[in-house]
């Protein structure tokens, strides 16, 4: 069977620390989508560590990692992971098995991806600009590379040729930057990709299950920028709900068992796009400062608000939620008075469903305080120890959206992770 791990808010939920503290009940670990704009925060051995490709499940010697080909690869974001894991003494050659149709990011889908956020000015979408949309894009277009052609002689052919089709682009755009430094480093790092493990991996996950390994599907990014039930156009390329685990790694949905779909205990967002219960105040502020808000992969400071369960709930419905992992709880221990959102004020009429369109309206949450808890939670080991005040605020979130919160983390370590 696979279980599934997934973002539910706007990415940045403490997926790559959940899946690390889950990597040892299961036998292999994949990535089903997304692509480096991902970034999965560790911290091994007392080490920072972020993984913007690799599986989180990598630090974890005896266990196998996937990248499967719903994701779209840079051999170069790759190669730096992999030279970094290495200094923990981890031999990816042995645990890392890549996707044959894993899409591959090329140079010119970076300089796209620039090129295309600079001319829409006011009204860019805070891409991360690791060419993600462009490579998306060649692979609805059928113009993808696949990691399974670098074993193909017409690879260089192909490359050209993709490159042409994007230079005119390119053209268009008046780019003109020198990306000859990014096309050096990207044929070195091919090389480096021809060394690692290359499956079929529909056959090879199938052949695993069927044997009676564990599978834990793991998400990039969060549902609430899932390219169809996100906050278009503000959303990423790929599908990151639990269906799209059957797409990216070639799985029958019976086979799917558990969605473990993880939430902060508040909400950030990165970039632009609707974010109904931002706080632009001392408060978003101070949570901004506590949680260290700012982006694994870009630096960017993290918006911050109060937590939305209109939009939790509804990324429960459409991924199917058995058990809600809460993150960053420690966050608002300093805070006396907390608040949800409880539902959206629009048009002067009130809603509990996330409308279609979310970009150009004025959307006003309809908040309910709780009591804070107001101590430092970060060294509590059992669910008998969370104040009531805490219970009250997770009851309340459970009783909500329907799905039970089973594990609060209370910190980044390993072990800072209370099950309920």
């Amino acid at each position: 069977m696979v279980d599934v791990l997934l973002g539910l808010q706007w990415g940045d939920e403490g997926k790559g620390k959940i899946v690390d503290y889950f990597a040892p009940n299961y036998d292999i670990v994949a990535r089903f989508q997304g692509g480096p704009n991902a970034g999965h925060t560790l911290y091994v051995e007392g080490k920072k560590m972020v993984l913007h490709q690799i599986p989180s499940g990598i630090f974890h010697q005896n266990k196998v990692n996937i990248i499967g080909g719903g994701v779209v690869l840079d051999p170069v974001t790759l190669k730096r992971e992999c030279d970094a894991v290495a200094a923990f003494g981890i031999d990816v050659r042995k645990n890392l098995f890549i996707s044959a149709r894993t899409n591959i990011i090329v140079p010119t889908h970076r300089a796209l991806d620039k090129a295309s956020e600079l001319s829409k000015g006011e009204s860019k979408i805070g891409s991360t600009l690791k060419g993600i949309g462009p490579a998306y894009m060649d692979k609805t277009g059928r113009n993808a590379l696949r990691v399974g052609d670098l074993l193909d002689k017409r690879f260089t052919t192909q490359y050209i040729k993709l490159r042409l089709k994007h230079q005119k682009l390119l053209d268009n755009f008046h780019f003109i930057e020198d990306i000859s430094a990014w096309e050096e480093e990207f044929f070195e790092a091919l090389e480096f990709l021809k060394t690692l493990n290359v499956i079929n991996c529909e056959y090879y996950i199938n052949d695993q299950i069927k044997a009676g390994k564990k599978v834990l599907a793991e998400g990039a990014q969060g549902s609430m920028l899932d390219i169809d039930f996100g906050t278009f156009p503000f959303v990423t390329s790929s599908n990151t709900i639990s269906a799209g685990v059957c797409t990216g790694l070639g799985v029958s949905p019976k086979l799917i068992n558990e969605v473990f779909g993880v939430t902060k205990a508040y909400c950030t967002r990165v970039g632009g796009g609707p974010f109904p219960t931002e706080l632009h105040d001392s408060v978003g502020e101070e949570i901004r400062k506590i949680g260290s808000e700012f982006g694994a992969t870009t630096g960017r400071p993290r918006r911050c608000g109060w937590i939305d369960l209109v939009a939790l709930k509804y990324a429960c419905m459409i991924n199917g939620v058995t058990q809600v992992v809460m993150t960053k709880a420690d966050v608002l221990d300093a805070f006396e008075e907390l608040q949800v959102c409880t539902a959206y004020g629009i048009d002067g009429a009130t809603t509990k469903e996330v409308p279609f369109q979310m970009s150009n309206i004025q959307i006003d949450p309809v908040l309910q305080s709780f009591k804070g808890w107001n101590m430092d939670t970060t060294q509590l080991k059992l669910a008998s120890e969370l104040p009531a005040t805490m219970n009250t605020y997770v009851d309340f979130i459970n009783n909500y959206i329907g799905a039970p919160v089973t594990y609060v983390s209370n910190g980044p370590g390993r072990e800072q992770i209370v099950k309920i």
